[in-house]
């Protein structure tokens, strides 16, 4: 009995582990590596391209603009964003202040 639990948890395992979702490729950084090295767009972590030649020098890598970039970029080189008009990342609103003092129910104020 013990035997088949075994088999069926190794098979349920195998089930997961094929059905998981693949890495989504970064938003945040306008350029990635690509080579044999980091296949597709696996190596999404430069903000310029300087920086993306700067690793892939030497090596057998080249740069790309990340097509699925985010964000705002100064570097002509990035991926421009469709809508000019949008902003592409919204800014998060302010949090609420835990130390603000609560209104006072018991105080009634007079028209």
């Amino acid at each position: 009995m013990r035997d088949v639990f075994f088999a069926a948890l190794a098979a349920a395992g195998l089930v997961v582990a094929v059905h998981a979702p693949a890495q989504a490729v970064g938003i945040r950084h306008a350029f990635c590596l690509q080579g044999d090295q980091f296949p597709g767009l696996s190596n999404c972590t430069f903000d310029t391209y300087a920086q993306c030649q700067a690793t892939a020098s030497g090596r057998l890598l080249y740069c790309v603009a990340n097509p699925y970039f985010a964000g705002v970029s100064n570097d002509p080189r990035a991926t421009p964003y469709p809508y000019p008009h949008r902003q592409r990342i919204k800014p998060r609103p302010p949090a609420p202040n835990p130390f603000a003092p609560l209104p006072n129910p018991f105080v009634f104020e007079e028209d």
